[in-house]
């Protein structure tokens, strides 16, 4: 039996992010995540204009009249949801932490994808993979998801880049087929850890469509002026003293933490990654994937 309080929030993050999905994203999601490869429909008489390598020709000998054959998309997808859950994306200063973002991203994503009877999987990952649920269709299965999501709580407490390395093999290993993989992170990553990182995301991305969504948080990129203060380590439990009142201070960490995020998404360009970067302060994201949608839209 699920605690009333699991069930409340499960049945929260559903109406909102099935709402989105059905509403907002259904038509650009069918239109951006197309099928792969092309399955035979049925026959029909040949009108002028039709491709003539399309001629059924023993349908049109045994009517004495020309048939073409008609195929559609194979519309069915598996889209996976890897989902960094380290113990650094329970923070968070304003509207949510970044675990409360990320779980209703790939919540509006799952109803995206069960709308249009596609697959959807799991991987939940901190310094290594920690929890792995199959692709399955339905609603049901969507439901079991989040409620996973919810419920996960990590036991690494090592490092992201760890993680999503460790992540994007095992994405590689379990699945052969192309997927479509929001692969959602605050991707806190130092660029001396880049190379152990980008082997495997390339890899991954040669078969897989692969979007990161990198969740961040306003204070990641400016300290508050609060005087002498601890900071601790979310992930490793160290903790060290800053003074957040030196004007030195606030502007070397908010020059490190620019060139970081400038490295990653340089990363992401390299590999020619779509990618989204969301804020905890934001209430709505929706206009973020709607952007990536259109620019997808564009290309292909």
């Amino acid at each position: 039996m699920l605690p009333q309080e699991l069930i409340q929030r499960l049945r929260r993050i559903e109406i909102k992010t099935s709402k989105l999905a059905n509403e907002k994203m259904a038509g650009q999601y069918r239109s951006v995540f197309k099928g792969h490869g092309m399955s035979f429909a049925e026959v029909r008489p040949y009108q002028q204009g039709d491709d003539v390598r399309l001629i059924d020709w023993n349908v049109s000998a045994r009517t004495g009249e020309p048939f073409i054959k008609v195929f559609e998309e194979e519309r069915e997808l598996t889209v996976f949801l890897l989902l960094d859950l380290s113990a650094s994306t329970q923070f968070g200063t304003h509207l949510s932490t970044r675990k409360q973002v990320i779980t209703e991203i790939a919540a509006m994503m799952a109803f995206s994808a069960i709308r249009n009877n596609d697959r959807v999987g799991l991987i939940i990952f901190t310094d290594s993979v920690e929890y792995f649920v199959p692709p399955r269709k339905g609603k049901t299965h969507v439901l079991r998801v989040i409620r996973d999501i919810l419920t996960f709580e990590p036991t690494g407490k090592g490092r992201t880049s760890d993680g999503v390395a460790e992540a994007m093999k095992y994405l590689t290993k379990i699945s052969k087929k192309t997927t479509v993989t929001f692969l959602l992170s605050d991707f806190f990553i130092p660029q001396r850890e880049f190379p152990a990182v980008e082997r495997p995301l390339a890899i991954a991305s040669q078969r897989h469509d692969i979007i990161p969504v990198m969740v961040r948080d306003p204070m990641d990129q400016a300290l508050p002026k609060i005087g002498l203060a601890p900071m601790e380590d979310l992930e490793t439990g160290s903790v060290r003293l800053v003074d957040t009142s030196s004007a030195m201070v606030r502007r070397d960490f908010a020059r490190a933490a620019l060139q970081q995020r400038a490295h990653v998404i340089s990363l992401f360009r390299r590999l020619s990654l779509d990618s989204v970067e969301v804020g905890t302060e934001e209430g709505d994201y929706l206009k973020k994937f709607n952007q990536l949608f259109s620019r997808r839209a564009k290309r292909f």
